[in-house]
Order: C-alpha cells, then structure tokens, then sequence
C-alpha cells in the first residue's frame, strides 16, 4: 500500500492532534468496559487488544511517519464517505481524530490505552494510540500499512453508523437488555464497522488504486488477530461465545470482505440477519 503513502495528505476541517508522546501500551479491552453505559451518554467503541504493558512505543522517527499515515487514511474515508452518503441522500461530517498517550477523556468518559483505538459518538471523534499499530504487528502477527488501514476505517466505520443512528438505536436497546443480547447487539455493530471499512477499501481502490499485492491479506490478518475467540482463547485459554462483543475472527473476516467486494452500504445490515448466521 505504498502508494497511499506517497499521496498528498490531505486533512478534513476540525483535526486536532492532541498528544503523540508513546509510551507503553496496555492492550486488552475489557468487554464490560465496551459495554458500560454512562449516565445520559453513550460508551465509546473500542477494538479489544491483547495486554502488554511491557511494550516500548515507536521511536520518533515512526512516529512522525504513522502520524502521516493516519491522516492519509482519514482523509481517504473522509472523501469516500462523502460520495456514499450522498447517494442515500445524507450529509457526511467528518471526524476529529484524536492521537493519545495511555489515556484520553473524551464525551464518553475518561477512557484509558486499555481500550484501544475507540470512537465516541457523543464528540464524533475518533481516538487512536498510535503504539496499537506496533503491538498489532509485533504482538498480534499483523504488520503491514493495509493492516493499519483496516483498523482507522473501522472506527470511521462506528462514526458513519452514528450519523446514520445506527449508534444510538443499538445504545437505546442494550440499555433494555439483558448481557447476553448487549452482546450481540455489540458483535452486530462491530462486524458492521467491519463491513463499511471493507466498504471504504473497496471504493479507495477504484478512486487511488491503493491496493497493492498482499494487502487484503494483511486486513484480514489484523481481522483475525483481534476476533473474540482468538483474542479470548490468547488471554484465557478458552472460549466463552455469549461474553463476545466483537464478533469471531471468522466473522469479521466475512463481513469486512463482503464490504471490499461490494462496495455497496446496503448489503451490510448485520441486524437482519440470524445471529448464528453471522
């Protein structure tokens, strides 16, 4: 994908920058934090990652680098998704992106690394930690600019949900619920995510032809390397399906690649369909 990289970067209105000192970075999310409701306001979502408070962040040099690239990648998801809402007659307003060292406060709460990369619908911003990428490539097996690329398009994919209302209509039902079915509500969301970031892949590519030979197979990478199961069975040593908020690597193998090779918003509702059928 190194073809992105060269291109100009181009950042949408209202990106703000807030911090990149990286430090070690704890990387397992903890699924009742995902789905804790804070008083009159909506959790952030968060991919889970594996902990590993041990691990030094990049050097400057990658950090100036990454920086780069993810404003690259924003501003792709910024063009893209401004072409497919139009089409269904709505408005795209872009995110802030927010780069943070082990803790944030956002709209949603304070929230610290453990979370990982997260978006908060209440302040449309998207929060990232820029060491995520070095444990998503060190620790998690899933090195690559694509891989990197999957994981800000997902988080874009939680802010189109949330102009759609998406977000809050699955916010409203979980408050009614009991754990297991937040759960499925929050795997259904998240392959979503999964699904309009293919989505984003698939359009980025016919407008800049940023695919390159082995970059889908490094997305689905990262895909599997933070599936519940995996990351479950990594942590634990066993699985336990009802606790998943995420989705199996399987399943965001599947719903990621249905959006790269769709390329369409309407074959992704994740809510239609049978749940041991996702």
């Amino acid at each position: 994908m190194s073809g992105m990289s060269g291109r100009t970067v181009g950042v949408g209105g209202g990106l703000v920058v807030v911090g990149f000192v990286l430090v070690a970075l704890c990387m397992g999310a903890d699924p009742a934090a995902v789905l804790q409701v804070l008083d009159n306001a909506q959790p952030p979502v968060a991919g889970p990652l594996v902990p590993d408070e041990g691990a030094a962040g990049p050097a400057s040099g990658q950090q100036d680098e990454m920086k780069e690239f993810v404003a690259v990648v924003l501003a792709d998801t910024e063009e893209v998704w401004q072409a497919q809402l139009r089409q269904v007659g709505k408005q795209y307003r872009e995110p802030t992106l927010v780069l943070f060292d082990r803790s944030a406060e956002s709209a949603c709460g304070f929230q610290s690394a453990a979370v990982g990369p997260f978006y908060c619908p209440l302040d449309q911003k998207v929060y990232i930690d820029l060491s995520f990428y070095q444990d998503l490539r060190e620790k998690l097996g899933a090195p690559g600019d694509f891989a990197q690329a999957y994981v800000i398009a997902h988080e874009v994919g939680h802010h189109v949900q949330n102009l759609l209302g998406i977000s809050d209509q699955v916010h409203q039902l979980q408050q009614r619920s009991g754990q297991e079915e937040a759960n499925e509500l929050s795997v259904r969301l998240e392959l979503q995510a999964d699904f309009f970031a293919g989505v984003w892949a698939h359009h980025a590519d016919q407008n800049w032809q940023i695919l390159e030979p082995g970059d889908v197979e490094e997305a689905l990478r990262a895909a599997t390397a933070i599936g519940d199961d995996r990351l479950q069975m990594k942590s634990r040593g066993y699985i336990v399906p009802e606790s998943f908020t995420h989705g199996t690597s399987e399943q965001r193998v599947r719903w990621f690649t249905r959006g790269l090779e769709t390329g369409d918003m309407s074959k992704g509702d994740t809510f239609a369909v049978e749940y041991s059928q996702l």
